[in-house]
């Protein structure tokens, strides 16, 4: 795969996750390392996130239908939490399964204790 088609497609994710996601959201998953890498043959963006449900790595590849497929991996385990991801959706996505959950409450309640500790 070529490499300036990687880092391009890398590029584009990153900016529409970035520009669609709300910056205290983003802040929440402590990002680093925004990489550009090829996964199961499709180009993708991967970063590494240490949230609140899930520490490891985020992975999010252009599949050949133009949506987005989702990963997480760390050392137990790789697994797709979607293969149908438009990128608006991005943020959400991610952040449900890095960081805040379903349960809006708990993660509120969550929120509030780490507040008060400090």
């Amino acid at each position: 795969m070529d490499k300036d088609y990687v880092m391009r497609i890398a590029g584009t994710i990153r900016e529409q996750l970035v520009s669609m996601t709300d910056t205290a959201i983003l802040m929440s998953w402590g990002i680093q390392e925004f990489m550009a890498t090829i996964y199961k043959d499709l180009p993708g963006l991967k970063f590494r996130v240490n949230g609140h449900l899930f520490q490891g790595y985020v992975l999010i590849c252009l599949n050949g239908s133009d949506y987005y497929e989702v990963y997480l991996l760390n050392e137990e385990e790789t697994r797709c939490i979607s293969d149908e991801v438009c990128f608006d959706e991005l943020g959400e996505i991610i952040d449900r399964h890095v960081e805040s959950g379903t349960d809006k409450e708990e993660y509120a309640r969550f929120c509030e204790q780490i507040v008060s500790f400090y």
